[in-house]
């Protein structure tokens, strides 16, 4: 008899083990299949500004767009510019393609007034007349501690706008034009 209930409970035992493991790829899935919002974190090298703001599936939020257009906007004349949002996922994405989702962006430049294009167009033949910083399509920016060349490399396997190379002046140019590269 007593052997039979030692059977039993070892039975029973492994049945709820059996049954509590039928329940762990549920959990385990639950928690690896909720997506998780993704950070950026941008700092304007320019104003000393940062900003903290969450994409999530819906994209960002008005409020933080907005809060995003600010502190891209033109230092020089202060006009601020809805800035195109892709730019800031392919901004989300450099930093996955990096293992870096936590790192901050230090931004050297975002949206450009026609004014200030022009006027450091004079002053350098890298800027581009029809620049797409003035279409609020475009930023110039490094993430501190990560090789520039490892920055570019990660763009262009996005394959998607443009990826400039400026090592010199210790930046890379991303933008949301057409597929193509170049080295300032």
């Amino acid at each position: 008899m007593e052997n039979t209930n030692l059977q039993r409970r070892r039975w029973l035992s492994l049945g709820g083990i059996m049954l509590g493991a039928s329940f762990l790829p549920n959990y385990v899935s639950a928690i690896v299949s909720t997506p998780k919002p993704l950070s950026l974190r941008l700092r304007n090298v320019n104003t000393g500004e940062t900003l903290n703001a969450s994409y999530s599936a819906g994209g960002f939020s008005r409020n933080d767009l907005s809060k995003l257009n600010y502190i891209m906007r033109d230092r020089h004349t202060n006009q601020v510019r809805a800035i195109d949002p892709n730019l800031f996922l392919k901004l989300t994405r450099i930093q996955a393609k990096l293992g870096m989702r936590s790192s901050e962006i230090l931004v050297l430049s975002g949206y450009r007034s026609a004014q200030t294009n022009a006027r450091m167009r004079r002053r350098s033949r890298g800027v581009a007349s029809n620049s797409y910083h003035i279409l609020g399509k475009a930023v110039d920016f490094h993430i501190q501690g990560v090789p520039l060349a490892k920055i570019k490399s990660a763009a262009e396997s996005l394959h998607s706008g443009g990826v400039g190379y400026y090592p010199r002046s210790n930046f890379v140019h991303v933008d949301t034009g057409p597929v193509r590269t170049w080295r300032g």
